[in-house]
């Protein structure tokens, strides 16, 4: 009745990479890689398209703003620990159709999985 929406964020690593404050570019575009092929293995509800920052068009980085979805490098704390090295490099958001399950990839953990619906009926 009074929840509008629920959002569930958690941070995740993957083994054998560097944090993203330590982690080099080259490592940094494999581990883009890496997590962009598991998320093609989806299941269906969950099947999406990744966008990486680097290249981004100005349409899809306004759409993914209006959505408030895109992360940007604007933390100052994230700055002076370097964790926005070769900028926007090995960084991306991918969400699903309904716009339901987002993944940043790279920002300040390897991966930010998102999980969105409305109401407070956590399924």
């Amino acid at each position: 009745k009074y929840i509008v929406s629920t959002r569930i964020r958690v941070g995740r690593s993957i083994e054998g990479f560097n944090f993203p404050t330590t982690i080099t570019k080259h490592y940094r575009l494999k581990l883009e890689t890496k997590i962009t092929s598991a998320l093609k293995d989806l299941p269906e509800d969950l099947q999406g398209t990744y966008f990486p920052l680097t290249g981004m068009t100005s349409e899809t980085q306004r759409q993914l703003i209006e959505d408030h979805f895109l992360f940007k490098d604007d933390d100052s704390v994230l700055r002076d620990a370097f964790g926005y090295r070769d900028w926007p490099s090995g960084r991306g958001i991918f969400h699903n159709a309904n716009k339901t399950f987002l993944v940043w990839v790279c920002e300040e953990d390897h991966m930010r999985i998102i999980s969105m619906q409305k109401g407070g009926d956590i399924k």
